[in-house]
């Protein structure tokens, strides 16, 4: 088997490398990325791309066709891939999440690629009322992040047939340690501020509700992705990817770290302007399909993972905030420099 992960040198894809390796030691494994976070290691061993059997530099908006001679299965993780980037580059959002993500699925289906994984966001489903969020709910996305996936599954749906299997795994928010760790993530982002400070202010009034999933996990479900035959939910599939036990209002989530982390105090905006990203997802039909790929890491055991990783990296910083683990940070200190351009491609001089 010959797989292509595709923006594997961020957040999540060194868990995703680490799944698949193990999963299929045999696989021609191949990473395709910009190369924008590469630098950003954090507590490790050995370098995340070391079990990979080949490693390619570049842009999705580029990618050639010839790369995916011979390819059974692509992980299409490449993306600009938060809000706060999502906000100040929404037109480069747009083109890498969205138009190049469509152009990649284009030219799989043509190369004979029979397995294509997006990884979506149930961030499509935005301001909800209090019932959990189905797959048939109705989207409602508010940023440019979102909306790029909800376009992207859109224009997927078509291209899906007999050979060529689509899955969109619609992720709940994204937690826990990695080898490329991010800080601007909810749950990443209290741990950090209580390793460092032992002081978590929610900017919010604290009542937002987020399903959450540990990052290993998210690995585990695009393992599943990846060999889902069409009986097990069609030619093309968006599923919610989570578990109903990992919806939290952002409030409990902060007192949660707090009862991990002793001595740790916790302060809620209760003037703050209503956070209208609120949603409670339901995930009963990713337990349906996958029952054998279930998330196992619960939230008591990924905030003891991130304190142990923070604390093996002697983290301390208090302006956190401001540093090489918020991902809009590293790109406008590129930028700043002249290293990328107005476009976030490399001036290669």
């Amino acid at each position: 088997m010959k797989i292509l992960i595709t923006g594997n040198m961020g957040y999540v894809g060194p868990g995703v490398v680490d799944e698949l390796r193990s999963k299929y030691p045999n696989a021609t494994l191949i990473g395709y990325d910009m190369g924008y976070f590469a630098k950003c290691l954090t507590n490790v061993d050995i370098l995340p791309e070391n079990k990979l059997d080949q490693q390619y530099f570049g842009d999705i908006r580029d990618i050639k066709a010839e790369l995916l001679d011979g390819v059974d299965a692509i992980v299409n993780l490449a993306a600009i891939s938060n809000d706060p980037m999502g906000k100040k580059f929404e037109d480069i959002t747009l083109d890498v999440n969205y138009r190049s993500g469509i152009e990649l699925a284009k030219m799989a289906k043509n190369a004979g690629v029979r397995s294509f994984v997006f990884a979506s966001s149930c961030s499509m489903y935005g301001a909800a009322e209090e019932k959990p969020k189905t797959e048939d709910s109705t989207l409602n996305p508010l940023t440019a992040y979102a909306r790029s996936k909800v376009a992207t599954e859109k224009d997927l749906a078509p291209l899906a047939d007999e050979s060529f299997t689509i899955t969109c795994l619609r992720f709940a928010t994204a937690c826990g340690m990695s080898n490329r760790l991010r800080l601007d993530l909810v749950l990443n982002d209290f741990v950090a501020a209580a390793v460092a400070s032992k002081k978590i202010t929610i900017l919010s009034d604290g009542t937002p509700w987020r399903p959450l999933i540990n990052v290993k996990d998210m690995a585990r479900a695009i393992d599943w992705a990846i060999g889902r035959n069409q009986d097990n939910g069609g030619a093309f599939l968006a599923v919610n990817t989570g578990s109903n036990e990992w919806n939290y209002q952002v409030k409990d989530l902060a007192n949660a770290v707090a009862e991990v982390i002793p001595g740790v105090d916790v302060s809620i905006n209760v003037n703050a302007e209503p956070d209208k990203r609120s949603y409670k997802v339901n995930f009963d039909l990713y337990k349906k399909l996958a029952p054998d790929h279930q998330p196992i890491r619960d939230l008591k055991t990924s905030i003891q993972e991130l304190k142990e990783g923070l604390e093996a990296m002697s983290f301390q910083d208090e302006d956190f905030r401001n540093s090489q683990l918020m991902r809009l940070k590293v790109l406008t200190q590129l930028q700043d420099g002249s290293t990328l351009d107005d476009n976030l491609k490399w001036n290669h001089r």
